[in-house]
């Protein structure tokens, strides 16, 4: 049976995961030490997740990464549960912002969110390179929200 917890200090020698889903790491420097980080251990490291506070009552998953070998496997969606568990007494909304792709979209969909808004060319101005997913390139940043004050017990 898997573990979920905390990870408090050395967040970066997870870096190799977090690079997964946010695949510059000046990126993930903007955001990572001041979110609370969590990993999914199952007989070692499967998953990991940065969850920042943002407007009063709105969380965000800032990175969610599954090690491809265990894709498939219930690992994101698992984590997406155990983020709504932890926050939802807290906060009334769970936001994420994901590259428009046939890979992320429809997990994300499949998890309960809905879209919020888009920011354009979020990913040709922001990054160095250009992003490739399922061979499109990402222009715009998706934004999706779970609503947690209606989440069931």
């Amino acid at each position: 049976m898997y573990e979920i917890y905390e990870i408090k200090e050395n967040k970066k020698q997870y870096l190799d995961l977090l690079l997964l889903a946010d695949e510059q790491e000046d990126m993930i420097d903007r955001y990572l030490e001041r979110g609370t980080m969590f990993i999914l251990d199952d007989n070692g490291v499967k998953a990991v997740c940065v969850i920042t506070k943002e407007k009063d009552k709105t969380i965000e998953i800032k990175n969610i990464a599954v090690n491809p070998e265990y894709h498939r496997n219930g690992y994101g969606k698992a984590m997406i549960e155990y983020v709504i568990k932890r926050y939802k007494n807290n906060y009334d909304i769970l936001q994420v912002g994901t590259g428009d792709s046939p890979l992320t979209v429809p997990f994300y969909k499949k998890c309960g969110f809905t879209e919020s808004h888009r920011i354009k060319n979020f990913f040709t101005e922001n990054y160095n390179h250009p992003i490739y997913e399922c061979g499109i390139l990402l222009k715009d940043m998706v934004y999706f929200k779970l609503n947690l004050k209606n989440m069931e017990e």
